[in-house]
This record gives structure tokens, sequence and C-alpha cells, in this order.
């Protein structure tokens, strides 16, 4: 029975400690970059596009479908960068529990 209790108060600290980690994660930003650089996001880590910057050679109409592409590769840079800190954070969050490879949370 304590170790139920035990757990039991585990949950409720993840729980708070899970609603802080996602207010958090519209605070953190990371950047992504495409084509050496000419194009460049910047997402929160809940994936909220926050800036974009493209470099004025790519402004070329013959280049639209280039630009294009880099920004959605930027976009995608940026995003697995996001996912990367929040699997950390995550890591950090539930380190204690003992939970099993894989397992995702919130339930």
């Amino acid at each position: 029975m304590k170790d139920l209790l035990g757990m039991m108060s585990k949950a409720k600290e993840l729980q708070q400690r899970m609603l802080s980690m996602q207010d958090e994660a519209g605070r953190i930003e990371v950047d992504g970059a495409a084509g050496g650089g000419l194009v460049k996001v910047t997402l929160t880590a809940k994936g909220e596009l926050k800036r974009l910057s493209v470099d004025p050679s790519l402004l070329k109409p013959e280049e639209g479908e280039i630009l294009e592409d880099l920004i959605v590769a930027a976009h995608a840079d940026a995003r697995g960068k996001a996912e990367a800190k929040m699997q950390e954070k995550m890591a950090e969050l539930t380190g204690g529990l003992g939970l099993p490879p894989g397992f995702k949370l919130p339930f």
C-alpha cells in the first residue's frame, strides 16, 4: 500500500511538471536552416512558426519552386530540433519513474 501511495504522489507531481513543461515548450525556440543558410526558420518547441528569413538572392521568379522546397526543408530541420529538445526535457522529467523504453506520456 505504501508503494501505491508513493506512485500516486509521483504521478501527481509528474502531472504538474508536465503542465509546466507544456508552458515552457511555448517559450523554447529552435532555428532550422536549408540551402546553406539561405532559408532560416524559428519555431517554438510546440511547432509554432515564429520567424522566416529568406536570402534576397532567392527572390527571383524562376526560383520560386526552389524557395518553396527550401522553406519546407528549413521548417523540417527546426521541427526535428524542437522534438529532440522536448524528448530531452521529457527524459529529465521522467528519469526517476522507471518507465519502460518507448512508454509515451501523457497517458
